[in-house]
């Protein structure tokens, strides 16, 4: 098992619908993520799925979504609230997601959304996905992922962010520049009777460039470009060329 993989499993998975302000709250900000950034429908792989946030709104515009990601418990909870959707689950390495694909089948829609670039182990993995992605996408489709800018780290104070909060728990998370990598801490103090139970675990995150990213699709033969998305993210479209 990974770092990250075993730091969700410790920690954020459990609290990742939470931190996303709860489920209804989540789904509706997947669905406006993706608004009036979607081909027509057809299969979709989302690479780092999670709980759903974006592959039950994708599934409901009427793409049949195939979900990987490395946790079991998210996923379950995804097919819990999934209900019937059209929405296989996959627990799985997201670079290996060409062997869920239904042989002799290519995606129309490729998406990587909430960060889940900055997971990946190196730079050469997301050029790695960027190949993937443009052997696996039909003619036409695209590839649509968010991601964070660590290329210039937070100083100071401003590496201490409050994720949030409530009465029974307190997200906080600690940036540490550590190379080409940034180190994240998460602080977890949840209520426990009349005490604070403190929990804390961190994982190593990739510190993307924009314009490198943008440029290693590009490279690949998409048209690609980096654009603002909510949330503090940015947002890759990258759309493989019709035939």
């Amino acid at each position: 098992m990974t770092a990250t993989a075993q730091h969700y499993e410790q920690l954020l998975a459990l609290i990742y619908e939470w931190m996303a302000g709860g489920a209804e709250a989540a789904l509706a900000a997947g669905a406006a993520d993706l608004a009036g950034l979607l081909p027509s429908p057809g299969l979709c792989l989302d690479l780092g799925a999670g709980f759903g946030m974006h592959a039950i709104p994708l599934a409901k515009a009427g793409f049949e979504v195939i979900a990987i990601d490395s946790s079991t418990y998210l996923l379950a909870r995804l097919q819990e609230l999934a209900g019937s959707l059209p929405i296989q689950s996959v627990c799985g390495d997201l670079l290996d997601f060409p062997k869920h694909l239904p042989t002799g089948t290519k995606a129309t829609l490729i998406v990587c959304m909430g960060d889940t670039l900055t997971h990946l182990s190196s730079p050469e993995e997301v050029d790695r996905l960027a190949s993937l992605a443009h052997e696996h996408l039909a003619p036409g489709g695209r590839f649509l992922a968010t991601f964070r800018d660590y290329s210039q780290p937070l100083q100071g104070d401003r590496r201490f962010i409050s994720v949030r909060s409530d009465q029974s728990r307190i997200l906080t998370c600690f940036l540490e520049e550590q190379g080409d990598r940034i180190c994240v801490h998460d602080i977890l103090h949840e209520r426990q009777g009349d005490q604070w139970k403190m929990q804390v675990s961190h994982y190593l995150k990739l510190r993307l460039a924009p314009e490198v990213v943008r440029q290693m699709f590009a490279d690949k033969g998409f048209i690609a470009k980096i654009e603002a998305a909510p949330r503090g993210m940015l947002r890759l479209i990258a759309d493989h060329l019709k035939l």
